[in-house]
């Protein structure tokens, strides 16, 4: 199992927003899901603040390592569209990982489906520049990107990349609108963006 010390260490721009998901964790939150772990480090994270947390990936090199860090996840080799979990979760999170699903309104329809009522579902994830305005988001992300690697040093993380991303960021920010009532959208530096979606309760 990695030493807590170790992980601090590191950084990169996933690790960079696992704060996000982080913070928005419902104050009686027991249990999330990791959508594409990757490396397991968001799960780790997870399992410090939540005593039940579940990780899933289909790609199992990368599910090998993860598995090594922390085994009081459950670590689960597979496709989140296909898995059947049979139950919810207070949260669901997933960082760096949408993109690599090949429809995606049908993945947050799926990230929806495994949130339990009054959870929380939280997504950071890529998409390509389109407008002005992204341009100017990217340069100041450059400039982030340059002063906190010269600080922290940049992890590189092993897990498969996809780029360029499939979709803009305003084709995510339709598409979630429109497939998630009530969605929070952040276009975050770093070449990121944040989606932010509440399940009500059930009546």
């Amino acid at each position: 199992m990695a030493s807590a010390e170790d992980m601090t260490k590191r950084w990169n721009h996933k690790i960079h927003y696992h704060s996000v998901v982080l913070e928005a964790i419902p104050a009686n939150a027991r249990s999330a899901l990791d959508v594409g772990t990757g490396d397991g480090l968001l799960a780790t994270d997870l399992r410090r603040v939540l005593d039940d947390v579940v990780a899933i990936d289909s790609d199992a090199a990368a599910l090998a390592r993860a598995r090594s860090r922390d085994d009081r996840v459950r670590w689960i080799a597979g496709d989140v569209q296909e898995y059947r979990f049979a139950r919810t979760f207070d949260v669901v999170a997933s960082i760096a990982t949408l993109h690599h699903l090949p429809d995606l309104a049908c993945a947050l329809r799926r990230f929806a489906e495994l949130t339990a009522p009054g959870g929380v579902m939280v997504v950071v994830g890529l998409a390509r520049s389109s407008g002005a305005a992204d341009v100017a988001v990217d340069a100041a992300g450059v400039l982030a990107h340059r002063w906190l690697s010269s600080r922290r040093g940049y992890w590189e993380h092993s897990a498969p990349t996809v780029w360029p991303p499939p979709q803009t960021y305003a084709e995510v920010r339709e598409c979630a609108m429109q497939v998630l009532p009530g969605v929070r959208w952040k276009r975050l530096a770093m070449f990121r963006y944040a989606l932010v979606w509440h399940r009500p309760l059930d009546r």
